[in-house]
């Protein structure tokens, strides 16, 4: 690239070269996702942004930022935990609180049982 061409900061002699801009429309196409989306998030302040005057603008940097923030790590299974782990470990710490089951009231099949009232509706107070 011909360097008359390479933007360079303002007042710098040989001075870093200023970074790529990008727009939400451009960010969006590398994310695959929509450009409301990026603007959302943007002004929610949710995702790394360079505000211009009002227009979002991204550098290469924002995006890996914005991929790193979205990225999900897999969840450890018990058959990844070691098999001493796993021997150790009493049964109800691996699985959740067992509750005692609730009494079922359920009417015969085929048939509707209406339930009791909470509270009479004509009883009158002596």
């Amino acid at each position: 690239m011909p360097p008359a061409l390479v933007r360079r900061l303002p007042g710098a002699e040989g001075g870093a070269p200023l970074p790529r801009l990008y727009r939400p429309e451009e960010i969006a196409e590398a994310l695959g996702c929509s450009a409301w989306w990026v603007k959302d998030r943007a002004r929610r302040g949710l995702i790394p942004h360079t505000r211009v005057g009002r227009a979002y603008r991204f550098t290469a940097a924002h995006l890996a930022e914005i991929v790193r923030l979205h990225e999900e790590r897999p969840k450890r299974s018990l058959s990844s935990a070691p098999a001493s782990q796993a021997a150790t470990s009493p049964p109800a710490a691996r699985t959740r609180a067992a509750r005692p089951p609730e009494p079922t009231t359920a009417p015969t099949p085929g048939r509707l049982r209406a339930r009791p009232p909470r509270r009479t509706q004509y009883e009158t107070v002596a």
